[in-house]
């Protein structure tokens, strides 16, 4: 099964807050872990630098035939995406093996959300 894993935002990524004493070892850590999902068969794509804060970000709203296009930022920081991974698995218990296995892609608390792509028949 297909499974996009998303990297949620936090309020320091938001604000553009990336570089950190110890960014450089995060990287490097993070670097093996997707060594190791390669390896694996697991990693199929994702996005090795992440995304820039929401900021940089546009929305595009439908209704009916009409179109409007919204600036970011977006809030709350929690329910957005800071960076991605699609991952192929057995199950999601593989996934969430693999997931905890995962450094913490952020400085202080942070998330991961695994959500099953829709398969086609």
């Amino acid at each position: 099964m297909r499974v996009m894993v998303f990297v949620k935002a936090t309020e320091a990524r938001e604000k553009g807050i990336v570089c950190t004493p110890e960014t450089e070892a995060m990287r490097a850590e993070m670097g093996r872990f997707n060594d190791a999902l390669v390896a694996a068969g697991i990693l199929k794509e994702g996005e090795g630098d992440g995304l820039q804060p929401t900021s940089a970000a546009k929305r595009i709203a439908f209704d009916g035939a009409a179109r409007t296009v919204i600036d970011g930022p977006f809030t709350p920081a929690r329910d957005q995406v800071a960076g991605w991974w699609l991952w192929t698995v057995k199950d999601r218990a593989e996934a969430v093996a693999w997931a905890k296995r995962c450094p913490n892609p952020m400085s202080g608390p942070s998330e991961l959300e695994i959500r099953p792509c829709e398969e086609s028949a």
